[in-house]
């Protein structure tokens, strides 16, 4: 038994491949990288992929060059490489994406008689894992700025799962500390008359819709559980107009510059 092997379709099936390969990869890393360059790095493989094939050797040496010496090469040349670990993290998601798109192909593959369809699907693959990709990402850094937060009232004290939101810049007007802010739900469960509530006042604020007015009021500490516990007194919290959250992930947007003050 033997193959025909059309070097020139096997060269472009692999440049095809790496070019998707090497996109993915600059786009996770945030790479700067002009097409231009993808495209060098691409063709550099599929090149070397080729040289592999074609000269006789036995087939450990063979996959040892293809997964060190060509993947490696065709990286550093595409992607612009600067540093070991850099270098390290495109290798990873290297595969991470080859094994994805793989398992994509080999799908689809049965049902393709045409190459144009092939090289298709490979593109709607590469759509589809950014996209699964960005996702991932999103729930990981919700969860990560979603923390747990203890206020500390006169009268008890009341937990509340807190976004931490580096867009939160309000500030009170007059002693211009940063305000955080609760929920009308929260802070029912904090206080049933805000107007009672130590230093409370109304002060205007900005938002997308354009400008309001926010009730503020103090609460005697509050306790941001985070790896080491944060414990703020005399907190300021405005009351929002309504829900925070949709889907009740938190009841809080906390002010970042209560972490540094």
């Amino acid at each position: 038994m033997y193959y025909e092997l059309y070097i020139d379709v096997f060269f472009l099936e692999n440049f095809m491949m790496d070019s998707l390969l090497l996109f993915l990869t600059a786009r996770i890393l945030k790479c700067r990288c002009p097409y231009g360059r993808l495209f060098l790095g691409a063709g550099l493989g599929s090149l070397l992929t080729c040289a592999v094939v074609l000269i006789p050797m036995p087939d450990i040496v063979e996959i040892i060059l293809y997964h060190t010496a060509v993947n490696s090469l065709m990286a550093v040349v595409g992607l612009k490489i600067r540093s070991l670990s850099q270098f390290a993290k495109a290798m990873v998601l290297l595969y991470v994406c080859a094994v994805f798109l793989g398992g994509f192909m080999q799908i689809f593959r049965p049902y393709m008689r045409y190459v144009s369809l092939f090289y298709f699907a490979a593109f709607l693959g590469c759509l589809l894992f950014l996209k699964l990709w960005k996702a991932i990402a999103y729930l990981h850094d919700r969860g990560r700025h979603i923390l747990r937060v203890t206020i500390y009232t006169e009268t008890g004290e009341v937990e509340v799962r807190a976004l931490l939101d580096t867009g939160n810049r309000l500030r009170d007007f007059l002693t211009g500390e940063p305000v955080s802010v609760v929920s009308p739900e929260t802070a029912a469960g904090i206080t049933g008359c805000p107007e009672k509530e130590k230093g409370f006042r109304v002060i205007p604020y900005r938002c997308v819709g354009g400008s309001s007015v926010m009730k503020v009021f103090r609460v005697r500490k509050m306790c941001i559980h985070m790896e080491e516990e944060l414990w703020v007194g005399n907190v300021l919290l405005g009351i929002g107009e309504e829900r925070l959250s949709r889907e009740g992930e938190y009841g809080m947007i906390l002010n970042p510059a209560i972490l540094s003050e």
